[in-house]
């Protein structure tokens, strides 16, 4: 052992800091995305519902049925 005193507090906090840095890290690869990847996405998305929305054909209002008896 050393001549210095051991702060226990301090080294059961480094390892939890570890601990979660590791499940962090594990759970980037699994289920994360990069910044960039998102907002590509985000942009890719929106501009699809802008192509559907202009080329969507025309519904009528709820509960009407079109003269059709």
């Amino acid at each position: 052992m050393s001549d210095q005193p051991v702060n226990l507090n301090k080294i059961r906090k480094a390892r939890a800091r570890t601990t979660a840095k590791a499940q962090a890290d594990a759970n980037a690869v699994r289920f994360g995305l990069t910044k960039d990847q998102k907002m590509r996405a985000k942009g890719e998305n929106s501009r699809v519902t802008r192509i559907f929305d202009g080329k969507a054909l025309q519904t009528p209002p709820n509960g009407s049925d079109d003269g059709i008896e």
